[in-house]
């Protein structure tokens, strides 16, 4: 399916003027383009990672957030009801901290491992 350019412009008037503008910027980028690659390849890492109990766990500042974050992951069925009872038991027994250091807003943008 083809257009024109000037029915294009009449259905999707801000999309064309972003094209536009994204094209006269391109010689900007560069300028900016060493921290764009920089950011996607220490994204490249965690592509496709998907979170776990653990990881929601430390990001938790108490117990009590701990044990509402295990509840609800129980109640969605996202993990067993024999691994919850594990994960409160850990909670009640050794802490919030057990499960390893808490991680921080951005934590896996400020990662340097990459």
């Amino acid at each position: 399916m083809s257009m024109s350019k000037k029915k294009l412009k009449r259905l999707f008037p801000n999309l064309i003027d972003e094209i536009e503008e994204d094209q006269t910027n391109s010689s900007n980028e560069s300028v900016c383009q060493g921290s764009k690659q920089e950011d996607k390849a220490k994204l490249k890492e965690f592509l496709g990672y998907n979170p776990d109990i653990i990881d929601f766990i430390r990001r938790c500042d108490t117990e009590d957030e701990a044990l509402e974050i295990i509840k609800y992951m129980e109640n969605k069925l996202e993990i067993s009801k024999e691994y919850a009872t594990y994960l409160m038991k850990e909670l009640k027994t050794k802490g919030v901290r057990s499960f390893g250091p808490k991680k921080e807003t951005d934590y896996y943008s400020k990662r340097e491992s990459f």
